[in-house]
Parts: structure tokens; sequence; C-alpha cells
């Protein structure tokens, strides 16, 4: 069972790619989603990151307001630093917990764990090979602004993570999401028919 990484900067394409993996059948695990259900009150990660960063995050209900931790952390890379050094370690253990349980159950396909910050938090080193989603960084900024974020947010969630050339450097496999969305099936379509066929080595 080949454990793969996929990755991508913010608004490059990951989560459409990750989707297009699991209609095809293949196991993905998304990592950023786990990380806030660990950040759940009565989870792993609640109580040092309110204990570090303060009950000012919190929302009327108790939990954690997630744009008002991203204001504060994506303004500051100490504490943005500070958040990961919280998450990261939770999020890579449960990871290597849901690998084993897909390896136990039977599971003979590549299997994925779905990151923004995959390479950042070192994860792609417990990993087989990784799959790096990528547009053009002009793209990554149009496509937040019409999420509606501001812009000078977008500016600095692009400039919190690491370049994309620097990041393609860890790529076993690419996919290009600057085109149509048509046009980025057809190469994820390739990329499980090479996995299927058991032409994607490990790094």
């Amino acid at each position: 069972m080949l454990r793969l990484g996929l990755t991508g900067g913010i608004a490059s394409g990951k989560t459409a790619v990750a989707g297009m993996l699991r209609e095809m059948g293949f196991h993905v695990l998304d990592a950023d989603r786990l990380a806030h259900t660990l950040s759940e009150p009565g989870q792993a990660a609640y109580e040092e990151i309110v204990k570090h960063f303060g009950t000012e995050i919190l929302g009327a209900d108790g939990r954690i307001d997630r744009s008002k931790l991203g204001a504060l952390v994506f303004a500051d890379k100490g504490k943005l630093k500070k958040l990961n050094a919280i998450l990261h370690p939770r999020v890579e253990a449960e990871m290597v917990r849901q690998f084993e349980e897909w390896e136990k159950s039977g599971v003979r396909d590549a299997v994925f764990v779905e990151a923004a910050l995959l390479v950042e938090a070192g994860y792609q080193n417990r990993l087989d090979g990784l799959v790096v989603a990528w547009c053009r960084p002009e793209q990554q900024l149009e496509r937040l602004l019409a999420r509606g974020m501001r812009e000078e947010e977008a500016r600095r969630r692009i400039a919190a993570q690491m370049p994309v050339e620097e990041k393609m450097r860890y790529a076993t496999e690419r996919i290009d999401c600057s085109g149509t969305l048509a046009g980025t099936r057809r190469l994820v379509q390739e990329l499980a028919g090479k996995l299927r066929q058991g032409a994607v080595g490990s790094v």
C-alpha cells in the first residue's frame, strides 16, 4: 500500500484533486479537517491552543473561532509556528494510525493524506511519495479574492506558505490545476491509472 501525500498552496486546486481521487475510489485523509477536529472542545489540542492564544479566540459557544485565530497567526509568523507546533505532532500521529487501519482492513490501492502544510510539517518523511497540485501564484490570489477574501489577507495567507516552486522540488508527481477543471480531471485520471498499474514508484 503506497502512502502518498497530496499538497499545494492555498487555492491551488488541492481540494478539487482530493475530491476527484475520492470519486475514483482512493482513500484520502484530510489532515487540515483533522486539525480542526483536534481543536474542538474536549479534543487533544483545544486546551493548549486556548492556553497559549487566550480566550479572545473563542466564539460565544466556547469553540475556537477559526477566523479570529487565523487573523492572529497569519499576522505573526511566531504565533503561526507555535500553533503548528501544537497541531502537527497530533495530526501526524493520527495520520499514521489511519494508514495502519487502512492497511489492516485490506486496502491495497495507494492512499493519500491531504494537507496544505504537508512539506512544512515534515510529514513527507513518513510517506512514499508526494503529489503537488499547483497553479500560478496570480491565480491563487484571483481565486481567494473570488471567495470574498480581502486582498491584504489573501496575500498574507499565500506568503505564509512555502513558495510553489520550492514545494514542487519535493514532488514525485505534479498536477497542473491552472487550466480547466476538466483538464485537471484528465491529469488525475492519468495519475490514478499509473498508480493502479504500479507505475508510480516511491521516493
